[in-house]
């Protein structure tokens, strides 16, 4: 049998994609390997990752505007011998409609990608006791008020799958490029196992969650205001997290973290539901 290539984000969302992709692909008998990628880098992990006659599924991972051309390309080449599945719930880009790609596009932004993937597999005979494996990613990707979600909360603890997805979250983000640990957190979760069975990943977990009390504390005695937008320049730790308090902090729509790499600004942006006509 053809191998599948599974190509996921490396956060919460991205990795239980993967877990439920791997469990459906392995239990049909299939050899499956697992890159972690992102945005910027699809279009080179393809090349560099992908041989002649594999299968790829890719999922959680937004189409770079810059590499689109080479996007579209790679996935009509990799579809012309094999199978390829593509599944995301990020805005499409400027100037492509995601069905246009050539393969089985997947692409809503109604919630997250362990949703959306583990509605696809269970169209294919994926069993329901995976839907608490799909629970963590969608909670970790904050995507936990949908219509699916709500519905699968009432057939489980719904303390217990909090507190495992909570694990989940903080232990990947502890252990941001430790590839071959999240590889096996990965087949841990495809396993239908509780992220709190591994002892590692709930190291990971407290420590992150020390961190991200630290990074609280500073932004709220860091953050600018300009206009309408809270800002935080350099924060230590994670950005999306310091947008996310500077959000809450500031009591502003839109929450702005940013570091200095070199001549480039990277960028994290929350923001809230506001009424701009009152």
């Amino acid at each position: 049998m053809a191998r599948w290539v599974l190509l996921v984000h490396g956060d919460s969302d991205g990795v239980v994609s993967g877990a439920l992709a791997y469990y459906y692909f392995s239990s049909h008998g299939h050899d499956v390997s697992v890159y972690f990628t992102h945005p910027a880098g699809l279009a080179g992990d393809l090349r560099e990752f992908v041989e002649h006659g594999d299968n790829v599924f890719i999922s959680d991972i937004a189409l770079s505007e810059a590499h689109l051309g080479e996007i579209k390309g790679l996935f009509r080449r990799i579809s012309s011998w094999g199978k390829l599945i593509y599944i995301d719930h990020h805005p499409e880009p400027l100037g492509l409609k995601p069905r246009d790609l050539s393969g089985v596009v997947v692409h809503d932004t109604c919630c997250s990608a362990s949703e959306l993937t583990y509605r696809f597999f269970a169209e294919r005979g994926l069993g329901e006791e995976y839907s608490r494996v799909a629970l963590y990613g969608a909670i970790g990707d904050y995507l936990d008020e949908t219509v699916w979600v709500k519905s699968m909360l009432r057939r489980w603890d719904k303390r217990m799958i909090y507190f495992e997805a909570g694990v989940l979250v903080q232990g990947l983000e502890g252990s941001r490029k430790l590839y071959d640990f999240k590889r096996g957190i990965l087949k841990m979760l495809a396993r239908n196992e509780l992220p709190s069975r591994d002892s590692e990943l709930l190291l990971h977990a407290l420590v992150q969650s020390r961190r991200d009390e630290a990074l609280r504390l500073w932004v709220k005695n860091s953050l600018s205001v300009r206009g309408i937008v809270a800002i935080v320049a350099n924060p230590p730790g994670s950005l999306g997290r310091a947008a996310n308090y500077a959000l809450i902090y500031s009591g502003k729509p839109i929450g702005l973290a940013y570091e200095e790499r070199g001549n480039v600004l990277v960028m994290s942006l929350r923001s809230m539901v506001v009424d701009l006509t009152k």
